[in-house]
């Protein structure tokens, strides 16, 4: 029997997917289940499962854009499975071992060629001038590069000398393509301005080395900064909701719930789940999500859905030693928030100079629904309720918040 497998929907309002890699080849003995592509929408990569055993006919290129519904490969599900599948997996394998050392052979005899025709002092002068010996001409017999030829040759001036100039070119995917739209259209379409500020970590840190031990004992998660963050960021939305909002044509959309994207790092880049109702988690629900959606995008499973909404974004630049950005909107929302790293910094306080962890934090927003009132009021909550969270976001009950 011959079964048809089409392409499936990966989420509403997905029209098409293109064939990101082939994980199988054509001909090839497939298991049910056995992931046999990657398709790229413009939301997302995800894997394609076999939907039955058999021998595979591909009826698709690595690259082509196929429509939903349209039929991506044939599976022969009378076809027994080979005998001696291992065995010709083992062949592959040192055939490709054998194909990888050829050129490095290769190589190594064009480097005895190139440089048998110099001599040990030339090649020294040469390599301190930064010349390569091909760009010589030698004097010696036989054209040989001799002492003299290394001492007088100059690099000729507008010609590069020395290191590897090759390129490379790769099709982007459907996925970094649609991101690289949605960000030129942030760009084009909003009014976007950023506004900066900084927080004192330390209250924070003081909280995390008392509880994070414990907190970790009977939750299973780590108490991370993302809690603080997400709830200090919720507060700050209840106080300023345009920052909640979005324009649908000629009208403001506020929103009475808290859906905040994050963003995270994929096998694929980057990623932008959503956690939703954040206004009802407590910090162990906000660390859980953070971890499970994370794992989620590190392992490629993260769905449309999951990715699909959002009324607010928080990226987090800090994890790569980001001091300073200004981070691009999420449209159609209208504010994001960008964390950066923590460093060291003197500071005063109460007219004497202390060294305290500080962060700087910038908000990028709309101008043309939220003004600079809001902007800056949003992001002197969020400072606030970093620098002071037993009051403002544990209600005065450290052990109660984080339920221990």
């Amino acid at each position: 029997m011959i079964l048809e497998m089409k392409v499936p929907s990966p989420g509403e309002s997905i029209k098409e997917v293109e064939i990101a890699a082939w994980l199988v080849q054509d001909g090839d003995y497939v298991e049910k289940d056995q992931a046999i592509a990657e398709v790229d929408s413009d939301k997302a990569t995800l894997e394609l499962p076999a939907e039955a055993s058999g021998i595979i006919t591909l009826k698709a290129e690595e690259g082509d854009a196929v429509a939903v519904g349209a039929i991506v490969c044939l599976i022969d599900t009378s076809a027994a499975k080979p005998e001696g599948v291992a065995v010709k997996e083992e062949k592959q394998e040192e055939a490709a071992k054998t194909e990888t050392q050829k050129p490095i052979k290769a190589e190594a005899e064009a480097t005895t060629y190139a440089t048998g025709s110099t001599g040990p002092a030339a090649k020294k002068i040469l390599a301190e001038k930064g010349i390569e010996a091909s760009e010589v001409k030698g004097t010696g017999k036989d054209g040989r590069v001799t002492k003299e030829d290394a001492i007088n040759a100059t690099p000729s001036m507008g010609t590069p000398t020395g290191g590897n100039r090759g390129t490379t070119r790769t099709k982007l995917s459907m996925l970094r393509r649609k991101v690289a739209e949605r960000l030129v259209e942030a760009k084009n379409t909003t009014a976007m301005l950023t506004t900066f500020n900084e927080v004192d970590m330390s209250p924070i840190f003081a909280l995390r080395n008392e509880y994070k031990d414990t907190f970790k004992n009977k939750h299973g998660v780590s108490l991370g900064f993302m809690s603080f963050f997400s709830l200090a960021v919720v507060r700050a939305l209840k106080m300023y909701p345009a920052v909640n909002s979005m324009i649908d044509e000629k009208e403001m959309i506020t929103y009475d719930f808290c859906d905040i994207s994050i963003a995270v790092s994929g096998p694929k880049g980057l990623m932008v789940p959503v956690m939703r109702n954040v206004e009802n988690m407590t910090f162990r629900g906000v660390e859980a999500e953070v971890k499970r959606l994370a794992i989620r995008a590190r392992d490629g499973q993260i769905t449309v859905d999951e990715m699909t909404g959002g009324t607010f974004t928080i990226s987090n630049g800090g994890v790569f030693g980001s001091m300073l950005s200004t981070p691009i909107i999420n449209p159609p929302q209208s504010g994001i928030l960008g964390m950066h790293n923590i460093v060291e910094r003197p500071v005063a306080i109460n007219g004497k100079v202390e060294i305290r962890p500080i962060m700087y934090v910038a908000l990028s927003y709309d101008h043309r629904i939220i003004d600079g009132r809001e902007s800056v009021g949003f992001l002197v909550a969020v400072k606030e309720a970093l620098e002071n969270p037993v009051e403002l976001l544990m209600n005065n009950d450290v052990k109660k918040a984080l339920e221990l």
